[in-house]
């Protein structure tokens, strides 16, 4: 018996005797206050902010916009409310006079060249006001974490990712910000933004126009934590949008460690803003104790409590060894299970077991004895 807990202890130890690539717990708190922390890089050029200001500004006319013409003055020649489309060259045409150019052009613009075109040449008086009955738009397909995925219409000035996103009801509480934009039209391109980061913002806005198809998905974070290892209900914990929970709460909410080990470290991996993976080490025991910082928990990240050489040990004892008032008994099946089936012991009546009714305080002396071992 001693040689084989001797060969199992041995082999046991053996695994996962490499470098540990956890950091501490202050070295985490290190790097988040350095990311929170890193100062924007400055700006090597005055930054273009034409394109935002076109985009931003005034309706400006285009091809394929339907524009309706209400003239007001007296003795017209001709109906005075015309609708007309502009054409593929950007000109729209009106009775009486050749095509007007009006492609790029705010709707106070449009009214001075028609009006030019009209007077003195063919009226005295004019007066003329233009609007966009039907504007031209282009299809795009939003799809992630926005309040309206599906194909969103944009006028001519709207033709780019944030307003694209906006039209779209705008980003849910889970979105990252993180948003990714696919052009149909040139497979294997992609362009990838914070729309976080007021910078990444700009240069959204100042990319081409989008075309009919291109595909624009926001990205949501998963709203919960992922608790596993060696507690009694491994699974993902769901956060409601606003709610904060650290490391304590996460491993009650999971059921609590096992009771039947002794679990003295865990892992939390959290996904940094550079898009690494950080590990950092918990001390349970000075978790439990409160001397160590109580971390709280972001959506996204994996608290893991992995086995330790010792709860392996621990672990493998409990399934094939079974330690009473000094004795050692060894049986083919677990010994928990062997001592509580009530076939393999010979029908007693009465009911219990014989756990119940030679050694009550059994699970606490086999504790006991484990302790011994674990700790020479």
């Amino acid at each position: 018996m001693a040689s084989t807990l001797s060969s199992s202890a041995v082999l046991i130890g053996m695994t996962g005797c490499g470098p540990d690539p956890r950091m501490s717990v202050e070295q985490f708190i290190e790097l988040q206050r350095r990311f929170e922390d890193k100062a924007p890089e400055p700006e090597t050029a005055p930054p273009d902010y034409s394109a935002i200001d076109r985009l931003l500004g005034p309706y400006r006319v285009g091809p394929g916009d339907t524009m309706t013409v209400t003239f007001s003055g007296t003795d017209l020649p001709f109906a005075p409310t015309v609708t007309a489309r502009i054409d593929r060259e950007g000109n729209l045409s009106l009775p009486l006079v050749a095509p007007i150019k009006v492609a790029e052009l705010e709707l106070e613009d449009v009214d001075a060249v028609i009006k030019a075109a009209y007077v003195p040449g063919i009226v005295k008086d004019l007066s003329v006001h233009t609007e966009v009955a039907t504007p031209e738009t282009t299809r795009v397909l939003v799809v992630g974490a926005v309040q309206l995925p599906g194909y969103t219409r944009l006028r001519r000035t709207e033709r780019n990712l944030v307003l694209s996103v906006v039209l779209a009801g705008g980003v849910t509480s889970d979105a990252t910000g993180r948003t990714t934009l696919r052009r149909l039209r040139r497979p294997g391109e992609e362009w990838r933004f914070d729309l976080t980061d007021p910078e990444q913002v700009r240069a959204a806005m100042n990319l081409e126009p989008l075309e009919n198809g291109d595909m624009i998905e926001v990205e949501a974070s998963p709203r919960a934590v992922f608790i596993g290892g060696l507690v009694n209900a491994p699974g993902p914990l769901l956060l409601d949008p606003g709610v904060e929970v650290n490391l304590l709460q996460a491993i009650a909410a999971a059921g609590g460690l096992r009771t039947d080990i002794t679990p003295r470290e865990g892992t939390l991996i959290r996904r940094m803003p550079d898009g690494s993976d950080a590990m950092v080490k918990i001390n349970l025991d000075k978790l439990a104790a409160m001397q160590s910082a109580n971390l709280k928990l972001a959506a996204g990240d994996v608290l893991w409590v992995p086995h330790t050489v010792e709860t392996r040990i621990q672990d493998w004892i409990n399934r094939n060894i079974f330690l009473r008032a000094g004795a050692t008994v060894n049986y083919n099946v677990s010994g928990i299970e062997f001592m509580n089936r009530h076939e393999l012991q010979g029908g007693r009546a009465g009911g219990g077991s014989l756990e119940d009714s030679f050694d009550p305080f059994g699970f606490l002396l086999r504790n006991q004895a484990l302790q011994g071992l674990s700790n020479p």
